[in-house]
């Protein structure tokens, strides 16, 4: 793409099409400048923009700072922490070692980001100043866990997932990790701590839900009503209840854990595979489709959804977060950073 024009629009949810301006990309060495034109649904006030990363990135999970300013990513094809200035669309990568594979970020309670690579079986902290970066390896003996997710909980502990069936935590105090055998095995995915603390993962090998002791470390499964779902990914909303992305069935399932209740909706479309969800500060329930390609908004009190089409063939949205008035999505197919504003 170096040397070439890229033009920084969407098309516009509902099929709707706003004009766009076109942005420069160059070589990814370079910072690079923000896809200013942005694209709107009018009926809902919400818009979109797009911004271009290094060609190859293949940026896999996304974490906006929520005190304002820098967007940090996972360049999972390159081994590096993409972190992106919204204002100005420079993008800056940090080399996390020989062999990393950065899955998941997160911004901590120290204003850090820390990412689960699988490439380096370890969890990782990079220093938002410095950009000094920090390994901290699974205990020794520990397979190759196929690192996912991580989430800090209330005490300040960071819980993460192994797709190969462990799931774990870590103490930044002590620099202690620990890790344990997954339930019923291989599928461990996403991960979300409530309001209150309470720790919750989806496995997706074994489509369910699992609460983790915080005392003991023990995970006990909960099922959804639909079998073989395929629950891959987890976000509390302000209530503590758990929204589930069902990605086998296509729905979005909301587990209550006061009443010990389910109850799940169907995406829109032929054939809807929900792949990330997150619930913003409005209790709005955002998910992505990889069936028809879009970003969907799901409205509880309505439970009416709202449909939002991505760029290209496949944008491969794998997973959204973000701060007040932004949803922000990774599209890993495109190496393209996505955010909705209203």
């Amino acid at each position: 793409m170096a040397g070439k024009h890229f033009a920084g629009c969407l098309a516009m949810a509902l099929g709707l099409l706003a004009g766009c301006a076109v942005a420069p990309v160059t070589a990814p060495s370079t910072p690079r400048a923000a896809a200013n034109a942005t694209s709107a649904s009018e009926s809902s006030g919400y818009t979109l923009q797009e911004y271009p990363v290094p060609p190859g990135s293949h940026p896999h999970d996304v974490a906006p700072d929520p005190n304002g300013g820098v967007v940090w990513y996972t360049a999972q094809a390159s081994g590096e922490l993409g972190r992106l200035d919204p204002t100005t669309g420079e993008t800056r990568h940090i080399a996390l070692g020989q062999g990393a594979e950065p899955h998941g970020v997160i911004v901590g309670p120290d204003g850090a980001p820390w990412v689960t690579d699988s490439g380096l079986n370890a969890i990782v902290r990079v220093d938002p100043a410095s950009e000094e970066v920090t390994v901290y390896p699974l205990p020794e003996g520990t397979p190759k866990a196929d690192l996912n997710t991580a989430v800090f909980d209330g005490q300040g502990l960071l819980w993460f997932t192994g797709q190969q069936g462990l799931y774990g935590k870590f103490d930044p105090a002590s620099g202690q990790v620990e890790v344990f055998d997954a339930p019923r095995g291989r599928g461990p995915y996403g991960i979300t701590a409530t309001p209150q603390g309470e720790v919750y993962y989806a496995s997706l090998g074994h489509s369910h839900i699992a609460h983790i002791d915080p005392v003991s470390g023990a995970a006990t499964p909960i099922d959804p009503p639909t079998p073989g779902q395929g629950a891959r990914r987890v976000w509390s909303d302000s209530q503590g209840r758990i929204w589930v992305s069902e990605w086998n069935a296509g729905q979005v399932g909301l587990y209550d854990p006061a009443a010990q209740s389910w109850r799940e909706w169907k995406l829109p479309g032929a054939k809807p595979s929900a792949y990330a969800v997150y619930v913003d500060e409005q209790d709005q329930v955002w998910l992505s489709d990889f069936g028809s390609n879009t970003l969907v908004r799901f409205d509880p009190t309505t439970e009416q959804f709202e449909s939002f089409a991505l760029p290209g063939p496949a944008a491969n949205v794998r997973q959204i977060a973000g701060r007040a008035g932004e949803v922000w999505a990774p599209a890993s197919a495109l190496d393209l950073i996505l955010v909705v504003r209203r």
